[in-house]
């Protein structure tokens, strides 16, 4: 039997500074990936931005075409998490209860007369992989808005606390537009970040190939539990961050705004509605994060440049312009990131 790497708890002695708190974050992210990687090739980008998007208490959609492991990374990350972890199949016949719970009618073994509990549903665990989340109509999809919010479920004027760290990892295929439903800007917004996973360069989808033909050992072994996930969310909050690192985070989210002076030209051309304040603030965080799982104390503008796109492109809505000329939301992203420059 294989023995845990399990990673040190966090040490809280101001005498151990600062260095020995970064260190240990920094070990806890190379144990994680480490094991990911055992299962999952490549996609080092996707594997930070989830990561980073979970250090900073978010919750992460991931989108792409089918056969791109989507499914695979979450079923990893939380085996690797040792978390309690559900899977959720979306179809377009799935009930709000089938997600919360639901109360049903049992005898009290006391008094012997009916009564009412509350059996919980799949959405009280650390971990809910929602998958193919558009093939759900909205009702259903806004069954996760109060839990992805604020972390508990209220049902029957009752209201019950989700375990924490709580994160919701969908998936949803973008091509595929048969039978589906897309989300509302409403749950949308609610996702710190929305991930694309693109298709595999030649040595990687090689790699792949070759590991799920050979029969060769591919599982692995939890590092983290979840007090270490809540211990290192609290460094991410407690992390420093200068003036200009979030100056140039809502820079960013303003110039998405078409009717904003900051707007590029390809903004107010292709853009119909822009990013809210909750922008900045998901980038901010990302960005200390992204920051502390490379080894620094304080985040740069790297980083924000880093987490823009994840965390702004499901909070732009362009127009007819754009559908027109066949140019995406996030080619206009990258325009503004060449454009926008940070504070000096």
């Amino acid at each position: 039997m294989q023995r845990s790497e399990e990673a040190p708890p966090v040490v809280r002695d101001e005498e151990s500074g600062d260095e020995a708190v970064l260190s240990q974050l920094v070990q806890g992210y190379a144990a994680l990936t480490r094991e990911i990687h055992k299962v999952v090739v490549g996609q080092d980008e996707v594997i930070e931005s989830v990561l980073c998007c979970m250090l900073a208490g978010g919750h992460c959609l991931v989108q792409g075409v089918p056969g791109l492991a989507k499914t695979l990374l979450v079923t990893s990350l939380s085996k690797v998490l040792r978390m309690t972890f559900n899977r959720i199949q979306f179809t377009p016949d799935l009930m709000p209860s089938d997600i919360t719970g639901t109360d049903i009618i049992q005898q009290d073994p006391k008094t012997m007369q009916p009564c009412y509990n509350f059996v919980r549903g799949p959405v009280f665990a650390n971990v809910v992989l929602a998958d193919e989340i558009n093939r759900t109509p909205p009702k259903t999809q806004a069954a996760l808005l109060q839990a992805m919010q604020e972390g508990e479920v209220t049902t029957s004027g009752r209201t019950y606390e989700l375990p924490r760290p709580f994160f919701v990892l969908p998936t949803q295929n973008p091509i595929e537009q048969e039978g589906t439903y897309n989300l509302p800007e409403a749950a949308l917004d609610r996702f710190m970040f929305m991930t694309h996973i693109d298709y595999p360069p030649l040595d990687d989808e090689c790699d792949i190939v070759k590991r799920t033909t050979t029969g060769g050992d591919s599982s692995v072994i939890p590092v983290l539990d979840a007090r270490h996930m809540l211990q290192f969310q609290e460094i991410v909050r407690r992390a420093p961050v200068t003036d200009g690192v979030i100056k140039y985070g809502v820079y960013l989210a303003r110039a998405t705004r078409p009717e904003d002076p900051m707007a590029t030209e390809m903004v107010r051309q292709y853009f119909k509605w822009g990013a809210g304040p909750r922008a900045g603030q998901f980038m901010t965080l990302a960005a200390k994060a992204r920051a502390l799982i490379h080894g620094r104390v304080t985040a740069g503008h790297e980083d924000v440049r880093a987490m823009c796109k994840p965390v702004l492109r499901h909070r732009v809505t362009v127009n007819f312009n754009a559908e027109a000329d066949g140019v995406a939301a996030d080619k206009v992203i990258d325009d503004l990131i060449a454009r926008v420059q940070p504070p000096k």
